[in-house]
């Protein structure tokens, strides 16, 4: 009787196995396939459909949002340009894909500048004190203007925009030589492509407004001089010439832009010429104290919040200038070596270049 008992027990438990896959210790969701397949090339507002041997549960990636429908789980853009690295967790487990993501096309006049990583900062001979710690920095994908802002895009917007005009803009926004070398609303003679010069932070930021753009980053504004390059002191290297740049008043004066050869990213006098504003306030110790290693800002908690409320900010702290201009000798123009000044100050040698978001401006 015990024996036929026992041997009822064990066929019933054999029963239960067959009928269910999940009994008997095989109850986990496992994961199928990806498609597109990994490794693919996707557009940024692609789609990535997982597909499991059931439903998952618990389901969160770490880019792009999530849809689950049964044993489908759909993830979705707009993904940045470069090399996507898509990792998927689930209750029963894990499971990275790569990718690589096309970039957008870059407005007229503008070159994309891909999302990655790079160490911020200089450690070498001539670094100062607030060029360190050297940390590392995540920048998400932008596009960046090819060149400064020149005289005659300037001019375009001072005629759309009276209230920025040399005998109107209001004198919050300038210590007193705005447009110094412009004679009312016309450019210098025979410098329609020179960079402007003579612009305050203020003025940079609404011509950026107008334009549809904003100023870059500090760190964006870094990333994108090395044009690629790794601890190099120089947008193309670890030696510049007066064949490459305009510095050391070799020139006496501005030169049209893209005169020289471009960096590594396709940008023009991201060393030389003129020295360029840049959106963050100036913070000597922000190095030392920042501890946010994706897109850092000083000054602000975010860029939409410098954009809405540029006109009220105070001149004090200062605003950064980067890249050196014509008078400054070549330890200066190093991509690690930051400026500071008010941004009231329209400097015989201040401009500025734009940036625009691949997403939003």
């Amino acid at each position: 009787m015990n024996t036929q008992f026992a041997l009822c027990s064990w066929l019933l438990v054999c029963l239960c196995c067959a009928i269910s896959m999940n009994g008997c210790g095989g109850d986990k969701v496992k994961f199928v396939s990806a498609n597109p397949a990994p490794g693919s090339t996707l557009e940024p507002d692609a789609t990535i459909l997982l597909t499991f041997d059931g439903t998952p549960t618990g389901v969160n990636v770490n880019v792009g949002d999530i849809t689950v429908n049964g044993t489908t789980v759909t993830v979705s853009g707009p993904f940045s340009p470069g090399t996507l690295v898509l990792t998927v967790n689930w209750d029963d487990g894990e499971q990275t894909f790569t990718y690589n993501v096309n970039g957008p096309s870059p407005p007229e006049g503008m070159v994309l500048i891909p999302a990655g990583q790079f160490q911020m900062g200089s450690n070498d001979e001539d670094a100062r004190n607030d060029e360190q710690p050297v940390h590392t920095v995540h920048i998400d994908a932008f596009f960046m203007d090819e060149h400064e802002v020149t005289n005659l895009e300037y001019k375009e917007f001072l005629l759309e925009n009276p209230r920025w005009q040399k005998s109107r803009i209001d004198k919050r926004f300038h210590s007193g030589i705005y447009l110094d070398n412009w004679s009312g609303n016309n450019h210098p003679s025979g410098k329609a492509d020179h960079p402007v010069v003579h612009v305050s932070w203020y003025a940079a930021m609404a011509y950026a407004e107008w334009a549809g753009k904003r100023l870059p980053t500090e760190a964006e504004w870094e990333y994108a001089a090395r044009g690629g390059l790794a601890g190099k002191k120089y947008p193309r290297g670890d030696t510049i010439t007066h064949a490459d740049a305009n510095y050391g008043t070799h020139v006496g004066d501005t030169t049209p832009v893209g005169q020289y050869a471009a960096n590594g990213y396709g940008l023009y006098d991201m060393a030389g010429n003129v020295s360029e504003w840049c959106l963050d306030a100036y913070d000597a110790d922000f190095y030392a104290a920042s501890h946010n290693s994706q897109n850092p800002l000083a000054g602000a908690a975010t860029i939409k919040e410098i954009l809405e409320t540029f006109t009220s900010i105070p001149t004090d702290p200062a605003r950064v200038l980067r890249g050196g201009d014509w008078f400054f000798n070549a330890s200066s123009l190093r991509v690690a070596l930051r400026f500071k000044n008010a941004p009231t100050t329209p400097g015989i040698s201040f401009g500025f270049r734009c940036v625009r978001g691949t997403v939003t401006p």
